[in-house]
């Protein structure tokens, strides 16, 4: 009887093993599966956010001195184009609204089977982004733009009882607290200009100069600054969400070409974003 009660044991204690040794292989082989699946599903689609100042007509408070039509200028955007184009983007998206996109689509394939084509007010679209897009191949291009009023000068507008002297001193001579971005960006050659447009501080400068400095505005009991401000970030998500309605493919490559204040507020929601991932400009802009 002890010996087959020492059988029993002993078969048990093998046993047991044969399953604690099978165990870590199981695990392995499902932490791989996980693993995989994980990765398919954290795939991003890779985008190229680029800021620039509006080279045509454009109703901007601020304004930066540039001929559209000079034949000089228009080789320098060729030339940053160049850089640019190693991106390789699939689809380009630019600052019109998507009601354009049909009209956009059919002059952008017109450029790209005659690539001489004159422009009578060309705009950063026409000089950069279809250019961009012949050099590499592009077949989609897309408008994201959201239109809204919006009121600059609030500040001008109402006895201001929240901050009045901070905010008339910040707009008096603003660059002044951004040492690093503090230049005559108009003695600049385009691709400096294009530089100094796309670094991280002149895009936070851009989002506190055109919204953030309203929040010292105010009436004794009112927020409209504030409100005002709200106004100008809300136009920028709205203009995120008409990105997001586009029928985008994990292997696609996109280029956004936005006035800088846009590019701001798209840094923001893009980087923080599990569908997208934001490379970086200076890896192409140099």
């Amino acid at each position: 009887m002890k010996k087959i009660i020492l059988l029993i044991s002993v078969f048990t204690i093998c046993s047991c093993k044969v399953v604690q040794n099978n165990k870590p292989n199981s695990n392995k082989q499902q932490n791989s599966t996980s693993a995989n699946t994980l990765n398919e599903e954290l795939k991003k689609i890779s985008i190229l956010n680029f800021g620039t100042f509006h080279m045509g007509e454009t109703s901007d408070a601020n304004k930066t001195e540039f001929n559209e039509n000079d034949k000089k200028n228009q080789l320098a955007i060729h030339e940053v184009v160049a850089k640019l184009a190693l991106f390789h983007p699939t689809v380009i998206i630019v600052e019109t609204p998507p009601s354009n996109n049909q009209k956009l689509q059919a002059e952008y394939m017109e450029y790209l089977s005659n690539p001489m084509m004159k422009f009578k007010n060309p705009s950063e679209i026409e000089l950069l982004a279809y250019e961009l897009g012949r050099l590499s191949g592009t077949k989609k291009i897309y408008g994201i733009d959201h239109k809204m009023g919006y009121n600059y000068n609030v500040g001008s507008n109402l006895v201001n009882l929240i901050d009045s002297t901070w905010h008339n001193k910040f707009y008096k001579n603003p660059f002044k607290y951004y040492p690093q971005i503090n230049v005559d960006a108009n003695k600049l050659s385009l691709l400096d200009k294009l530089i100094l447009t796309n670094q991280d501080t002149y895009l936070d400068f851009l989002i506190e100069a055109n919204a953030e400095m309203l929040s010292h505005v105010g009436s004794e009991n009112g927020f409209e600054g504030a409100d005002e401000a709200t106004k100008y970030y809300q136009r920028n998500i709205r203009m995120y969400s008409n990105l997001n309605r586009i029928n985008l493919k994990e292997d696609d490559r996109v280029f956004i070409l936005m006035g800088a204040s846009h590019t701001a507020y798209l840094r923001d929601f893009i980087s923080r974003s599990p569908k997208y991932r934001m490379v970086n400009t200076f890896d192409y802009l140099k």
